[in-house]
């Protein structure tokens, strides 16, 4: 058993901080990248431009998006840290910045929710603590005292857990039947082939293959990468997985992300051009109250929040409740329809609410199914009338299909969604559950 004395040497033991700082460089062009492509490909006029508000995240609806060409100028500055984090300019100034900034991003909208956003949150969040400008950086060479090649171990390993934490969870979330039969990577696949006009890509064979391929990758790569007997077969595989999503499933820089963090899996003695000269100290002492207090707690956090589904009634497939910072991705498709009913509580008079006067096709298309975005839209109805003096009640008939299962009504139509209340840590009764989910 690993005791607490050998724990702390193996964290603090002096190792070459070359993946750090190689690390950084690709990750700030990524974080521009990433800025840059969400206007070019047009994500920032359909998400954020065009919608007359946004769904954030509950509790934070007064995080909205800048009016006007704002949010361009706002992606402009994220691009600009991400080029300063690339040069080491202003590193720390820079990396808080892209970390606020692009949470703010992630927060003031879900309509096209996105775990890779998520990822790339916590790994700003992670850098900011993280020494990556101590060499080759415009700082190191502007200010020389905080030059140097080694970095504690923790450094390395704190990267290597989070990567740890989503791909395990990745895995198991795979562990149900329409992943395992390929039902999910069908739908997939089927679209990729039609654009690359690959046949067997619409083979059932290879739906099945995928499915589990993509299963033993997520549980498997880490440990494989740590082993030095099959570390550069994994790195193979991890080079072949990326470059294959990357062309099939369109998810922007996060194929390319992965790749990057593959550098923290490099053997020290690589890096023979970082090799020290009289300045590797057995242990590097720095960072002792930040791996205490906030990554400690940090990891404590990821290991929980994708397992509290388990506490919450009903199938998370179905629900969703608990889906979300679960690292539950790309593995349903669903699809409904929705009608909003609205009765005047002094009159009786019931109407139904005009959705296209208010949502853009995308807000509806993802809203329809989402449990938690039928109830934001609920509340919304209800201040637009009580704006005009008016009380009134709403009623919601949701039917969803996940994974091209028979449509099942998903909210209660008989609950006023008005009054209703949203649960964070439990389930929501006005939600329905069905015993063929179980």
């Amino acid at each position: 058993m690993l005791s607490l004395h050998k724990l702390k040497t193996t964290l603090f033991e002096a190792e070459t901080n070359a993946p750090l700082v190689i690390f950084r460089m690709l990750f700030g062009v990524l974080l521009a990248w990433q800025a840059g492509l969400l206007v070019c490909e047009g994500w920032v006029k359909r998400n954020l431009i065009d919608p007359k508000f946004t769904f954030s995240h509950i509790g934070m609806e007064w995080l909205q998006p800048l009016p006007g060409t704002g949010m361009y100028w706002y992606f402009g500055l994220l691009a600009l840290y991400g080029l300063l984090v690339m040069a080491g300019l202003f590193y720390r100034f820079a990396i808080i910045g892209y970390t606020v900034l692009w949470a703010g991003v992630y927060f003031m909208q879900k309509t096209t929710y996105n775990n890779h956003y998520y990822l790339l949150v916590l790994l700003c969040l992670i850098m900011c603590f993280l020494p990556a400008n101590a060499n080759f950086s415009v700082d190191s060479k502007r200010n020389p005292k905080i030059k140097t090649t080694v970095m504690p171990a923790w450094c390395r390993y704190v990267i290597i857990a989070q990567i740890a934490v989503v791909y395990f969870y990745a895995a198991v979330a795979k562990l149900y039947p329409e992943w395992l039969n390929g039902t999910f990577t069908a739908g997939i696949l089927n679209k990729a082939g039609r654009h690359f006009e690959i046949g067997f890509f619409r083979q059932h064979w290879f739906h099945v293959f995928i499915a589990w391929a993509g299963l033993l990758f997520d549980l498997l790569i880490v440990p494989l990468l740590l082993y030095r007997k099959t570390r550069v077969l994994a790195f193979i595989a991890a080079v072949v997985f990326h470059v294959f999503n990357g062309l099939t499933l369109h998810i922007g820089i996060f194929p390319y992300l992965s790749l990057a963090m593959l550098v923290f899996f490099i053997p020290q003695e690589k890096f023979r051009i970082y090799k020290p000269s009289g300045e590797s100290p057995v242990v590097v002492k720095k960072g002792r109250g930040v791996l205490l207090y906030f990554f400690v707690p940090y990891f404590i956090l990821q290991v929980l929040l994708p397992i509290r589904h388990h506490f919450i009634q009903g199938d998370v497939l179905w629900t969703e409740e608990g889906h979300r910072l679960s690292w539950r991705m790309m593995l349903r498709k669903r699809s409904g329809y929705v009608q909003f009913k609205v009765q005047d509580k002094q009159t009786g008079k019931k109407w139904t609410y005009n959705l296209n006067n208010t949502l853009t096709p995308v807000q509806l298309h993802n809203m329809k199914t989402k449990p938690d975005m039928l109830w934001q839209m609920a509340q919304r109805i209800k201040n637009e009338y009580a704006a005009q003096g008016k009380q009134v009640g709403v009623y919601i008939t949701s039917k969803v299909s996940v994974n091209k299962k028979p449509e099942r009504l998903l909210i209660d139509p008989h609950v006023d969604m008005a009054l209703a209340e949203w649960n964070y840590f439990s389930h929501n009764d006005w939600i329905l559950t069905y015993e063929w989910e179980k």
